[in-house]
């Protein structure tokens, strides 16, 4: 993976804030009417500022809050902000923390300096300072990310910070707290290569892009290694569902698989699915023109597959991992698939094709079957499914369906330690007879509650295995003047495996 920021610990700079020689030093303070203890040297050497800022209320120590003082006497810091902490005697609930953290994040990137220095307080937080840690290194190397591959060079946006050396008053272990930074950027890092894949333009982009992007990343770890299956050998072993969608589409469907060998042989591995459509027209079944653009970020699925699987092999995780991504672009051509066809799936069984622009679950259909062979632990899809979960989930929470209560619940709870965050819908047999079709064994759409009727579809693939359903339609890009690739769920499942590690 790309490093693209030097994070470091450095505990010592909590013990003379004024010494600390940064072009920005950004540290914390209490909602209290006194300067706290880490600043009260500081304050002496600048005759009293920060008391007098107190005193203004401009200082005030509300979470999240920032002040920024260019020049600070008695500090060796070209500037300093201070960003407010909260009450030191109450407890900051994750959302507090996270906007404190964001806060800190923000004013580091758009202080427009390369080095910066961040030592922060005791935080009173239920997660512990481990979490604090790794979450303000992941936002940090989160933020960094500019899209670039495109512009002209006088149009590339430069992002300056370069260099991070943190602190924050703990007693938990130095070598901890570094553990914690290494978790934080290689998620962080890994959310990155998620971005870069998902904002690339379906030119640039396709199936085979994707394949040769797999085969870079395995090439960077000992521990990776990748295969590619073409359309001939996808035909050999039945995959019509897959190949049906790629159809209409110059540009030829792969089955790409990673694997990550960190555990013992033998030992079963965790398998991620991603749905790689590299474009998606919605075929015969075709989109409206509006924000059809926007389609290119149909393989964000697969995308974070790729990104979670250098995560693994950057943090060397003591487990084994296959990514599977069922990559093709869904175009309306002279071959493509006609709403009312009939296709074989790998499995055997047969889906009468109602609608084109459903193609996802058919893509990931013969995925999840060809999964068995690799005699997983549990299976976990991920794929901009659905319109509707948008509907029910708004842009902040991924959609989670599962056949195990027990993997559902540890993926939920990895998206709330990475505030990555996930909600479970049911897919009750009440549902599946919307599949119904009088021409095949299933359809591949049916009644209102498309999401649900969408992982009901796949349900029916992934009887032989521990499985969970991840519709990230509405996580997995943002939208507005911010439009592009979010790198979500990366920190979910990556959380994931490291919590079975």
């Amino acid at each position: 993976m790309k490093k693209r920021l030097a994070l470091s610990l450095n505990q010592d700079q909590l013990k003379s804030l004024e010494k600390i020689k940064t072009m920005a030093l950004i540290t914390g303070f209490y909602e209290a009417k006194s300067v706290n203890e880490e600043l009260k040297k500081l304050d002496s050497l600048s005759n009293g500022v920060l008391k007098k800022l107190i005193s203004r209320e401009e200082l005030q120590g509300k979470v999240g809050q920032n002040l920024y003082i260019a020049s600070l006497e008695g500090s060796k810091a070209e500037r300093v902000y201070v960003i407010g902490c909260g009450k030191k005697s109450s407890t900051l609930s994750k959302d507090q923390t996270i906007k404190m953290l964001s806060s800190v994040v923000r004013v580091a990137i758009s202080s427009g300096v390369s080095d910066v220095a961040i030592a922060l307080p005791s935080l009173k937080t239920k997660e512990g300072d481990e979490w604090v840690l790794s979450q303000l290194s992941r936002m940090l190397e989160h933020q960094v990310y500019t899209y670039d591959a495109k512009l002209n060079k006088k149009n590339k946006k430069v992002n300056k910070l370069k260099k991070v050396a943190i602190s924050l008053s703990s007693t938990v272990s130095d070598a901890k707290l570094k553990k914690a930074i290494k978790v934080g950027q290689a998620i962080g890092q890994g959310s990155n290569e998620a971005k870069d894949l998902a904002n690339l333009p379906g030119n640039v982009c396709t199936p085979t892009y994707i394949a040769n992007a797999s085969k870079t990343a395995a090439r960077n770890y000992d521990s990776l290694s990748c295969k590619v299956l073409g359309e001939k050998e996808m035909k050999k072993l039945g995959m019509d569902c897959l190949l049906s969608v790629g159809a209409g589409s110059a540009q030829e469907s792969k089955l790409i698989t990673i694997e990550y060998k960190g555990g013992k042989k033998g030992d079963q591995p965790y398998v991620l699915v991603g749905k790689g459509i590299t474009f998606d027209t919605g075929g015969i079944s075709l989109k409206p023109g509006g924000a059809m653009d926007e389609m290119k970020f149909d393989m964000c699925g697969a995308a974070s597959v790729v990104g979670t699987l250098q995560v693994a092999a950057e943090l060397k995780l003591p487990i084994n991992v296959v990514g599977i991504i069922a990559s093709a672009e869904n175009m309306p051509g002279s071959k493509a698939t006609k709403p009312g066809d009939v296709v074989k799936t790998m499995s055997g069984l047969t889906v009468e094709i109602l609608n084109t622009d459903a193609e996802g679950r058919l893509v990931l259909a013969d995925a999840l079957t060809y999964a068995k062979r690799f005699k997983p632990k549990t299976v976990v899809d991920i794929a901009t499914l659905t319109g509707a979960v948008i509907m029910a989930l708004g842009y902040s929470t991924s959609g989670l369906m599962s056949n195990d209560d027990n993997l559902a619940k540890a993926l939920i709870s990895a998206g709330e330690n990475s505030t990555d965050r996930a909600w479970q819908l049911p897919i009750w047999d009440i549902y599946q007879k919307d599949l119904d079709s009088n021409f095949a064994d299933i359809a591949n759409i049916g009644g209102r509650a498309g999401t649900i009727t969408a992982a009901c579809f796949l349900s029916r693939f992934t009887k032989d295995y521990k499985w969970a359903h991840l519709d990230v339609a509405g996580t997995a890009q943002y939208k507005g003047a911010a439009k592009g690739g979010s790198g979500r769920p990366v920190p979910l499942l990556s959380q994931y495996l490291i919590d079975n590690s």
